[in-house]
């Protein structure tokens, strides 16, 4: 369902790192004064991509990886059929294009699903940061450390959640994760560019079980016009066999 493009990466003017909106949100732990200057001195500038647009194909070998700052993209695999598989949702804070940087070759592909911004970082200053800086290295395994038990939750989901329990448990987390980032509009609701039938993709249900699945859900949670409403939390959290509990702090790289 997803609507595949190709690279088309613009340059941007780069915005000082004391004014990051992301560092002000509460779900990133805070960075000291070093941290601060170093990251100034390590980045590589910042870049724009279009909605629809590609930041990298499975199978490339990365120059650069990057830390998205705004918008939603999907990573995502394709089959030796050449079906596509979705792999996951990426959202503001996530770290995208490390494996195809350290390991030589992407194992997914990175769309754009609405307009993104992202900053750069150079694979060739890797060295510098875990030999000047081991407090940001040390950042930096633990969010491919978050992404691994991420992906644990969702093969468990997959695996042991019915089909209400999984949209359930998705709904939550992707409401949760996009508020605590200040996404949330006036009304409560987040944006969610995708279309349900990425959320089947992801979730491994048909389309027509998806659509039937939210109908249920709708007293708790409603995808409507591009928003996310999560209208009862705690109702959903029990649907998904889940406690509920906001995302824990991380480091932002």
């Amino acid at each position: 369902m997803l609507v595949y493009g190709t690279c088309r990466v613009n340059e941007v003017p780069v915005h000082p790192c004391q004014s990051c909106a992301l560092r002000k949100t509460p779900l990133f732990m805070p960075f000291s004064a070093d941290d601060l200057r170093f990251m100034m001195h390590f980045r590589d500038g910042e870049v724009e991509l279009d909605s629809g647009s590609m930041l990298f194909h499975e199978g490339d070998a990365l120059t650069s990886f990057y830390t998205v700052l705004s918008g939603q993209g999907a990573r995502y695999k394709t089959l030796q059929n050449g079906d596509r598989q979705l792999v996951n949702f990426v959202f503001p804070g996530d770290l995208v294009g490390l494996a195809g940087t350290v390991t030589g070759e992407t194992t997914a592909s990175m769309l754009a699903v609405s307009n993104m911004r992202l900053c750069r970082f150079r694979k060739n200053r890797l060295p510098e940061l875990f030999g000047r800086q081991p407090e940001r290295a040390y950042a930096l395994t633990w969010i491919a450390a978050v992404e691994e038990h991420f992906l644990g939750e969702t093969i468990a989901t997959l695996g042991q959640r019915n089909a209400t329990q999984r949209l359930a448990w998705a709904l939550l987390k992707v409401y949760q994760r996009l508020e605590i980032v200040g996404m949330a509009d006036q009304d409560g609701s987040v944006p969610f560019p995708y279309r349900q039938g990425d959320l089947a993709d992801a979730l491994g249900l048909s389309l027509v079980h998806t659509n039937k699945t939210l109908a249920h859900l709708r007293p708790w949670a409603r995808l409507a016009n591009g928003r996310l409403s999560v209208t009862n939390r705690d109702a959903l959290a029990k649907l998904a066999i889940s406690n509920g509990d906001s995302p824990i702090q991380r480091p932002l790289l």
